[in-house]
């Protein structure tokens, strides 16, 4: 990808030169000498690569000594690129080949100017022959306090044979790194937190059952392709990253792309389209650099109170059941929140186990008196949640229905399509379902229509907002083009149920969690969840992974966020019915998920396999012991909460952004500190009963024993029910935790 400067190579471009236009392969010529430009408050230096320095360097006039963005001394920084492009859809999962057809890699700068209050970079690329060609232009340009965008684009200037009926249809800019350079963020990453050494691709998708994890990955890929996924699968997928040298890049484009972050020097990002536009971001430390992005990304509202308030008790099974678990959960003092329902819309049996009848109303046979329920749970102080995703099936086989939604839909036009223009049948494990098309301002006013008569006036004080990943590259859109419309779909989703709130004004009172999302869906959503970790310890799609998603996404602005206590998908084919969930497992997650933005369980696809909270004795009694450390935590919660309004700083935190000069903070996975009081360790191996954590800077609390802890690796006893917590010595919010889990009676 990148070449040095050899003799006989500058010789041949002085020859395509001369001859074409063009530049043969090798190094970045220039007609430009050394000068530096003003950019708002950032300076772009240019400099001629005889002087062995970066040909661009962008700096801030506050701290102009550092550099926060450089393409690599004497070579090319831009290609533009004709491909042969196939991407599949199969349950939600995507498969991307790309077959480059032409690189005109082969730079050339003609001029590197002022043009009002941007610079702007002109020249042409060639390919090695020097038959094809393309003009660029490059322009830097202050967005905002803090923020440098820049954009480029390719058009075609010289061509030779087939290439001349093509468009160039990808770019790549290509900058300078270091080996030492550690990269963050990337929306949530479930394997890996440092990126280095990775190729990303950012592209909205299903997780995945077991992410690599063998042999439940390759099993399911056999029977249903790609639905295994990998380590970079992800239901946020965002282009977007924080380094430990405290540079910082966004893109503002939605097309699918790469960036590649295998090189030791350098970072290269493609993307699938003739043009790339991004910001550059200036801060002095990590949580500023995410201050900045989130002006742009958009910034989670402060949850209301009543979240905070104790569990949110995920269960299913009708009416009578919701009062027999109240009733066993209420002689408990289990302090509860919500009763999440997902299934009021009914349940089918699938490949998978049990899903959802996915039309939007009320189940009256499987939640008979449903107004009477839902008074007796506010008389409480509880509330009741629902379930609502972006697809819809036809009724007619469950027999039972009021409105045929999916009819509602095909008539008004309303849905995805295809290319026989029919409605675009999505898989989703052994049935298909139609998509609602959220770039139709009509389709978009009918389902929000459904939100507000089906479940706001249903009494529905929140929802999980499940799914949008899944809309293919090839479908037909009112919008015209869904392969860029893709990674935009899951924030549209939630910013119709957003919408849908607000215009009742009860913005400030329903929410709803969401597992995809893209560059702003910070500002589009209320909460987030993980999506489907496996009911399992593991790193690739179980507790550990959980635990790194949750970190990984607030380096993204993804501020308010939590995972199903548990996790979800147990697997029972033929020999794979060993991945059920355990009764030990169930109880750590529960004293993880205690220091979140929610707690809120989940009885999995598989609930009669899977120990539950309500299992037996010690379950209950530790998730009644852990709904009240959470709910001890609501004050410092609420304090958090006002900075990720404020500032987009997330609660769960890694060490990096308050220790951004501790080395040894920069590749903890499994403990995250909440705001910057507390210190979480929590055990994620099976049958440990200690875990090995660091402590940076200072003197630290533990929560359980008082006992004081200086910097530094310490090993700490962590026996059921007390896992290791920590608070900074003198915090006034440790103190007051302690207090409360006194009054709580847990400590």
């Amino acid at each position: 990808m990148r070449t040095k400067y050899v003799t006989f190579v500058l010789l041949t471009v002085f020859s395509a030169l001369a001859l074409s236009g063009c530049y043969e392969q090798g190094s970045l010529y220039s007609k430009v000498s050394s000068r530096t430009l003003p950019a708002g408050d950032f300076l772009v230096h240019w400099s001629n690569p005889g002087e062995g320095k970066a040909f661009v360097a962008v700096r801030h006039r506050s701290n102009p000594g550092r550099v926060l963005w450089s393409t690599e001394p004497g070579q090319n920084f831009l290609r533009a690129i004709m491909a042969d492009i196939d991407v599949k859809e199969h349950r939600g999962s995507f498969t991307v080949k790309d077959d480059e057809r032409l690189s005109c890699a082969f730079q050339s700068v003609d001029d590197v100017r002022l043009d009002g209050a941007a610079v702007t970079i002109t020249g042409r690329l060639a390919d090695a022959k020097a038959k094809n060609g393309a003009s660029y232009v490059m322009t830097f340009r202050q967005a905002s306090g803090g923020h440098l965008r820049f954009e480029a684009s390719v058009a075609k200037i010289g061509c030779a044979g087939e290439f001349c009926a093509r468009a160039f249809n990808q770019i790549e800019i290509s900058y300078a790194s270091s080996s030492n350079e550690k990269f963050y963020g990337f929306g949530e990453q479930f394997t890996h937190l440092n990126l280095k050494g990775h190729r990303v691709p950012i592209i909205s998708q299903e997780g995945g059952v077991g992410r690599g994890r063998e042999p439940v990955t390759s099993a399911l890929n056999l029977v249903s392709p790609g639905s295994g996924g990998n380590a970079y699968t992800s239901y946020i997928s965002v282009p977007h990253y924080i380094t430990s040298l405290m540079r910082s890049l966004f893109l503002e484009t939605t097309e699918y792309a790469v960036f590649d972050l295998r090189d030791d020097e350098s970072v290269s990002v493609k993307i699938f389209s003739d043009r790339i536009a991004g910001r550059i971001l200036y801060g002095a430390n990590p949580l500023e650099l995410i201050e900045r992005y989130t002006e742009y990304a958009g910034r989670m509202k402060a949850l209301p109170d009543w979240i905070g308030s104790g569990a949110i008790v995920g269960m299913q099974g009708g009416t009578e059941r919701v009062y027999e678990i109240w009733n066993l959960l209420e002689a408990q003092g289990t302090p509860i929140a919500a009763f999440w329902l997902q299934d009021w819309v009914g349940k089918r049996k699938t490949m998978i186990g049990s899903q959802l009848w996915w039309n939007w109303e009320l189940d009256a046979l499987t939640y008979p008196e449903w107004d009477g329920l839902v008074a007796a749970m506010h008389e409480a102080d509880i509330r009741a949640m629902g379930y609502i995703n972006s697809f819809l099936v036809d009724p007619v086989q469950k027999g039972s229905f009021a409105r045929n939604l999916y009819r509602e839909a095909v008539d008004g036009g309303f849905l995805v399509m295809n290319g026989n223009n029919q409605p675009y049948p999505i898989k989703n494990t052994d049935f298909d379902a139609g998509m609602v098309d959220l770039s139709n301002p009509d389709a978009r006013a009918w389902i929000k229509s459904v939100i507000k008569e089906e479940m706001i006036a249903r009494g529905f004080s929140g929802w999980m907002l499940d799914f949008a990943e899944a809309l293919p590259f090839d479908a037909v859109i009112a919008s015209g083009d869904a392969a860029s419309y893709h990674n935009q779909y899951p924030v549209e989703w939630a910013k119709i149920n957003q919408e849908a709130i607000a215009e009742l004004g009860l913005d400030d009172e329903i929410v709803f969690f969401n597992r995809s999302g893209y560059t702003k869906s910070p500002g589009a959503s209320t909460l987030f969840w993980e999506g489907d970790q496996m009911v399992t310890w593991d790193g690739d799609d179980g507790l550990k992974s959980a635990i790194k998603g949750l970190v990984s996404g607030g380096f993204s602005g993804f501020s308010l966020n939590h995972s199903d206590i548990g996790g979800y998908t147990s697997v029972s084919l033929s020999v794979l019915n060993i991945f059920k969930r355990e009764k030990e497992l169930l109880m750590r997650w529960m004293e993880a998920n205690a220091f979140t933005a929610a707690f809120r369980t989940h009885e999995g696809n598989e609930p009669e396999r899977n120990a539950q909270f309500y299992s037996d004795a010690d379950t209950l009694a530790q998730f009644t012991r852990f709904a009240k450390v959470f709910r001890a935590l609501g004050f410092y919660r609420a304090e958090l909460m006002r900075d990720a309004e404020a500032k987009g700083w997330p609660l769960v935190r890694h060490m990096l952004l308050h220790y951004p000069n501790d080395p040894a903070a920069y590749d903890l996975k499994y403990q995250f500190m909440l705001g910057a009081d507390f210190i979480v360790a929590p055990v994620v191996d099976k049958r440990a009963d200690s875990v090995r954590c660091y402590l940076p800077a200072g003197e630290w609390v533990h929560v359980w024993t008082g006992a004081s802890y200086n910097a530094g690796w310490v090993d700490v006893g962590a026996p059921m029910g007390k896992p290791a917590v920590f608070f900074k010595k003198g915090s006034p919010a440790g103190s007051r935790f302690v207090r409360n889990l006194r009054g709580e009676g847990v400590l």
